[in-house]
């Protein structure tokens, strides 16, 4: 229930209702246990039209957030190791981003743990390469070539498997009028055997060979991919000792979505966090 609606109920005032809830979530979520956390997960999300960062940690393992914090990159999570540091947890892993504001704070403050190059986004970032590529034919092409390239963007971004029967057609249409695309889609789709192979030596030789794919290919778009792979290489093959991610945080960000939506958005942050701490133990769902 919303708190205008137990407000209702209670008879009570919306301010008041507010602070019997903010009351319980400080006493029960403010400061997370750390103690016995052994894999982490760090990413920034954004909250409402004004897309405001909030930078979160997550236990990989049971799926609590652990600290979130208004912003982004390291000054985020300035808090966060000192009070990692009080509960002597004995941090393997981290998954992030490949921003070196979030990684380089986790060298300089967890030079022990692992760094993992988080997979979901080396693929958002093959697919922000592919769709630059996209754009950049659109922009070139002509006639009827133009018009079977411009509606594809679902269609090359979406995992193959996914898609529909009636939709492949069409891309198959798309990719035969273009070779650069064809290209660059191929390798898109190859890219995600990667986290597949069964150790980091075949980890390492199928990368080094998808490198010189993509650099062979002399596709501006395909030659910046590759060097940005090379350049970060030791994080994306720790995934073979510690394969984790962050995906979780996709599954919170829905839940962020709908909690926000069902309040209509927060204008206390304080009680905002609270409210995403506390949110692993929260089930909620839009009814109308």
């Amino acid at each position: 229930m919303t708190l205008s609606d137990v407000a209702e109920l209670t008879l009570l005032s919306w301010d008041t209702v507010k602070g019997i809830v903010k009351a319980g979530l400080e006493r029960d979520y403010s400061k997370p246990r750390l103690k016995g956390v052994r894999y982490l997960g760090i990413d920034e999300i954004h909250v409402g039209r004004k897309r405001r960062f909030y930078t979160i940690v997550t236990d990989l393992e049971d799926g609590r957030i652990l600290w979130v914090k208004s912003g982004r990159g390291k000054a985020a999570l300035q808090g966060f190791w000192r009070r990692l540091r009080l509960s002597r947890a004995k941090i393997r892993a981290v998954a992030t981003d490949m921003s070196a504001a979030y990684w380089s704070a986790v060298v300089e403050n967890l030079p022990k743990a692992a760094l993992v190059f988080d997979k979901f986004h080396v693929i958002k970032l093959m697919n922000e390469r592919l769709d630059d590529l996209r754009r950049e034919m659109v922009h070139e092409a002509e006639g009827l070539m133009k018009k079977q390239i411009k509606g594809t963007r679902f269609l090359l971004l979406r995992n193959a498997e996914n898609l529909r029967a009636e939709q492949i057609p069409k891309l198959d249409e798309a990719l035969k009028l273009n070779q650069p695309l064809l290209l660059a889609w191929y390798l898109k789709e190859e890219l995600r055997e990667l986290w597949q192979q069964s150790s980091r030596a075949a980890m390492k030789a199928f990368l080094k060979e998808w490198c010189e794919k993509a650099t062979q290919t002399g596709i501006r778009q395909l030659m910046k991919m590759a060097r940005t792979l090379q350049t970060h290489i030791s994080g994306i093959l720790s995934y073979a000792a510690h394969p984790i991610t962050s995906g979780l945080v996709e599954g919170i960000n829905n839940k962020i979505k709908t909690l926000t939506k069902k309040s209509y958005g927060f204008h206390d942050e304080n009680f905002f966090i609270l409210k995403l701490l506390s949110l692993h133990h929260s089930r909620y769902k839009l009814v109308g």
